[in-house]
């Protein structure tokens, strides 16, 4: 019996792509019989499907049939929660349940200021690198000597796509240790019912001679719907209609700047089930990030998977530019240049047979690379790789 615990900030009912890529690599590990799991993370505020969370306990429960540890915290600073419970519950864990195999997912600090003292010589760490500390530069210089004792420390260092592990700061650290292990899509999550299909149909027919442009996701900087925006200005007297789902900080500053257009619609949060409907009924995914905060684009990805082409930009060291290949799966622009990206969405919207072109080559992508079945065995690879 192999035992492995991951190390994660965040783990469900707490929403985030590296809590959903713990979540993901939990299920996968599940179909193994000879693999016992735990999983140790912060606790915060949450609630969703029967979990209730508050930050301030430390508890032990079963998510997904998985024991999870979540440590409550004090503190949050500078993005970094503190949890004054944590180093004891990691302590204990890397006691009694003494793993064989340790996944750390990359950056958390603080978690791994308790995590490489508890290390036993005789243990694998595996170092999921999720994105670079890029924001907080400071916090990324402080922590500098602690991040090069967890690249010499670990066994395998894995990203989501060749830019993690080939185009981080630390690339140059990694050497052999490199590993692609690329994110993938829950696709139970996006089987539609015949209801949803005739909604969707409806929207479609709401929008009748219009391009729809869709966008699903968060209201931060570093989404880019600012270009979007920008870019439906430059489509005058056009056919098209954006529709922007989601909600966050910039918001209403969003829609301030879109004030007079009226080919842009805001959605608000959206169900799940809404959200596959506007997956089916759109023509085009609009995923305008423009930082390597997005590190790969499972929104992106999801909408491929409806056999949408996809229109980016070109990110420095992200993964979005491996998701959506340029003259492929959709169109990639240069980084923040509206104009350009108005030009893709006008070749897209005169062109229903490149638009059908690109769609299903991006349906053939997701399907080859970014599904459960796949990044099970990809993951069970690499787990077998630490035993040669």
């Amino acid at each position: 019996m192999t035992k492995v615990l991951q190390v994660v900030c965040g783990m469900y009912p707490r929403i985030g792509g590296i809590e959903q890529v713990a979540r993901d690599v939990a299920n996968a590990l599940k179909t193994n019989k000879d693999i016992e799991q735990k999983i140790i993370c912060f606790n915060e505020d949450a609630v969703s499907e029967g979990y209730v969370c508050h930050r301030n306990e430390t508890v032990t429960e079963e998510v997904d049939e998985v024991e999870v540890t979540r440590c409550g915290c004090v503190a949050k600073i500078a993005s970094q929660l503190i949890s004054l419970t944590y180093p004891g519950e990691i302590k204990r864990l890397m006691r009694s349940f003494d793993p064989d195999i340790v996944i750390f997912h990359y950056p958390s600090p603080y978690l791994a200021a308790f995590l490489l003292p508890n290390l036993k010589k005789e243990t694998k760490l595996i170092i999921y690198w999720h994105l670079d500390i890029t924001k907080q530069k400071i916090l990324g210089k402080l922590f500098h000597p602690q991040t090069l004792a967890l690249i010499k420390r670990a066994d395998k260092i894995v990203g989501a796509t060749p830019m993690h592990i080939e185009q981080s700061a630390y690339s140059k650290y990694f050497g052999e240790k490199k590993a692609l292990l690329p994110y993938t899509i829950d696709q139970k999550s996006l089987v539609m019912s015949d209801d949803e299909i005739n909604k969707a149909k409806e929207i479609k027919e709401k929008y009748y001679g219009k391009t729809i442009g869709l966008f699903i996701g968060r209201h931060v900087p570093y989404k880019g719907l600012n270009y979007l925006i920008e870019a439906s200005k430059e489509l005058e007297n056009s056919d098209f209609k954006f529709l922007i789902a989601g909600a966050g900080p910039l918001t209403d500053e969003l829609k301030k700047q879109a004030e007079g257009d009226s080919k842009i619609e805001f959605l608000g949060k959206i169900s799940i089930s809404e959200r596959r409907q506007y997956l089916y009924a759109c023509d085009i995914i609009c995923f305008p990030s423009v930082t390597r905060n997005e590190a790969f684009g499972l929104a992106l990805a999801e909408g491929m998977y409806f056999s949408k082409p996809a229109v980016t930009f070109a990110i420095p060291g992200s993964g979005v530019n491996y998701v959506n290949l340029n003259g492929v799966t959709g169109i990639e622009c240069p980084n923040g240049d509206s104009k350009a990206y108005a030009e893709a969405l006008k070749i897209l919207a005169s062109d229903s047979n490149l638009r059908e072109k690109y769609g299903e080559a991006a349906r053939t992508r997701v399907l080859d690379n970014f599904t459960e079945k796949n990044f099970e065995k990809n993951l069970m690879k690499l787990i077998g790789e630490l035993d040669e």
